[in-house]
Order: C-alpha cells, then structure tokens, then sequence
C-alpha cells in the first residue's frame, strides 16, 4: 500500500503539540511559530485547504501570568487559557498575515460534537471559513470546558476536526520521529514504524506513556486519535514538528514520520457522528448470539441477548457493547440507546414479547468498531 497524497481540493488538518510550539519559559516560540506557518502557507499554495488545530493556551498563559508550573484547579487552568489563547492567536494571525493568510480561531467544546445541531452547525462554518481563503486555527475552548464536556487532550480532538472538516489526512506533529517500536525515552535506538494498517494492541503496546508536564498529550493519545480518524477513512501521520518541510512532504505521499492508512471502508457522517462525537455513558455486555447478529446478521440489538450493563444512561445516550468475557476496554460496537439503564437492567434477557420497547439499539443507530 502507498501512502495518501494531497492535491488541489483536498482538505488537511494539522495538529500541533504544545512542547512543539514553546520554549522552555513557557512562552510562544517565534521561529518555531513561524516554520509551522511557512509549511501551512507551502500546502495552502498546492491548493489544499488547511486546518491547524494549536494546543498550548494554557501553557503561553503561564508566563506572562508569572507561574513556572501549571496548576491542577479548573479555574486557575481557566484563567490561564483566556490570557493564552489569545496571545497564541495574535502571533498566528501575524505569522499567516505576512504569508498572505487570514486566520480565523474557532474554540470548540465537546458540546459542539455531541448535539447534532451544534455538529452541523460548526461543519458549516469551517466550511464557509474554507471557502473563504481562511485557514482556521482550533483549540478546545479552556476557558469554559468542564470535564464532562472537555476533550482531555487536542490529539482526540484533531481527529474529531478531521472528521468535522472530511478531510483526507491528519498530520500529528510531535517531538518525536513518529511511532516506535518501543519508547525511545528508554529504547534510543528504537527503530520507527514507518507504516501501520491496522491498530493492533501490539501498535498501542508500543506508544508508550504522556508527555511533558506542559501537555496532556503523548503518543498514546496520538494512537488513539488516528484510530478514530483511520475508521472516519482519513490518513493520519504522526512527525517531528521540526523535521523539514514535514507538512509538504506528508502531504505529498512522502515517507515522513509514521503513516496510518484509512480504514478501507468508512460509515456515513452520521454514523461517525454517533461512534466518535459523545462520551459513552455506558457498557452493555451481550452473549456471542447477539455479537454475531449485530456484526455478521446487521441486526439491531434485543434485549434478550443482553448479559449485563456498567453505567448510568438514558434514552439516547451513547454507549459500548462489549462481548462477555472479551476485554471490556475495547468493544465491538457503539450507538445510541433506547433504554435508560434501570429499564434495560429489568428487561436484559427476556424477549421483545409484552416489552414496551424492542430495540435496545436499533441497527440505524449502530456502528460496528470490529477494525479497532
């Protein structure tokens, strides 16, 4: 298999980590801002729309804020991203204006992925940004996220962008080469895995752990957000930030970094919407009759083949579906529930005769994770 390339009327998002863009005060490094904005302006001129999703507001709030170390409360790493996201915004603004850029920011939370109105309506505006010349700068919105509505780390949310945006590759730029064969931090002569097809437990086994206290991120979390952006069919590429002309040369098919292949066959955008946007707020656990019929048989699922459920949900939350006695953290669906979890604890293992509902998830509102 070769690796993606990029041409005119295609759509890239960039992801940008926070050790990739400061120096060691915690402030915005000039030239590194620059060079990442000189290889956005270098894709731009091939004809491709870009997408920077930045971290590091809250870090380049520290500084001018007098902190030498990020705080643990919600409202101080609040405080911090107001003055930050600002300040990271005006100097992209700058950069991309001397390139003959506009930039736009647009803060998300996850409260924009899990309503579907708040969904569309945030694919239309960075689709009219697109249209418009713009090249929209993203980060989470740290000054009102709470942690039922944050993302945790800007990895996860690239890929839900590149999924927003239907873009064709995602680019993770890190400090680190790419994937390895094991942590470099302890292996320095790790060989890099250049290409992976299919996200194995091996794959995951080998991205070791976080990164530095100024981030939330690490490679672990860069394995799982490509994971979500290979099933939405988008090639993902996790390279050094300061590797020269990294973003021309993923663009271009070149072999830079470690390269993720999409996923053969993708799901509508609404399916995509259900498996990756929302939280799930709940496992449900089946017996292999009821696996086989929801993946080989595509039929919705009953609650006759319902063994046992973990969580608090309702009526069209998302949630897991895990088989009994597979391992709980990686399921083989996901969608929107019929049943709060009390109704569905009383009626798990009866048939759909003299039940009120049938359909514990109906087929409509199912996505099969077996690539996973």
């Amino acid at each position: 298999m070769t690796r993606r390339a990029l041409g005119p009327g295609d759509r890239l998002v960039v992801k940008v980590g926070t050790t990739s863009l400061l120096g060691s005060t915690g402030e915005p490094d000039q030239a590194r801002m620059r060079t990442l904005c000189e290889g956005v302006a270098e894709v731009r001129s091939s004809g491709v729309d870009v997408v920077l999703v930045s971290s590091g507001a809250i870090a380049a709030g520290m500084g001018p804020l007098g902190l030498l170390q990020r705080p643990g409360d919600v409202p101080s790493l609040q405080a911090l991203a107001a003055v930050g996201q600002g300040l990271l915004l005006a100097r992209y603004s700058s950069l991309l204006s001397d390139l003959g850029l506009v930039s736009a920011q647009l803060l998300l939370t996850r409260y924009d992925f899990m309503h579907r109105s708040q969904y569309l309506n945030a694919r239309n505006t960075l689709d009219r940004l697109l249209a418009l010349g713009a090249v929209p700068v993203v980060n989470e919105n740290d000054t009102v996220a709470v942690d039922e509505i944050s993302f945790g780390d800007n990895d996860r949310l690239a890929a839900l962008v590149a999924n927003l945006a239907r873009a064709r590759m995602l680019v993770l730029l890190t400090d680190a080469r790419g994937l390895h064969r094991s942590d470099p931090r302890r292996t320095p002569d790790a060989p890099l895995i250049e290409e992976v097809d299919r996200i194995t437990p091996e794959i995951e086994r080998a991205a070791g752990g976080r990164g530095s206290s100024l981030a939330t991120g690490g490679m672990a979390s860069k394995i799982a957000a490509a994971w979500v952006a290979t099933f939405s069919g988008v090639g993902v590429v996790v390279a050094q930030a300061s590797a020269p002309s990294v973003l021309a040369r993923a663009a271009g098919g070149e072999p830079v970094g470690t390269y993720f292949h999409p996923r053969g066959r993708t799901a509508s955008a609404r399916r995509l919407w259900i498996a990756f946007a929302q939280p799930p707020r709940g496992t449900i656990v089946v017996d292999a009759g009821a696996r086989k019929a929801v993946v080989a048989g595509g039929r919705s699922l009953l609650p006759a083949g319902v063994v046992d459920l973990r969580g608090r949900f309702g009526p069209g939350d998302t949630v897991d579906v895990v088989e009994a006695g597979g391992d709980p953290s990686r399921p083989f669906a996901r969608g929107l529930v019929r049943y709060a979890a009390d109704d569905l604890a009383a009626a798990q293992g009866r048939s759909t005769a003299g039940l009120a509902q049938s359909e514990v998830i109906h087929r409509d509102q199912l996505v099969i994770l077996e690539d996973r």
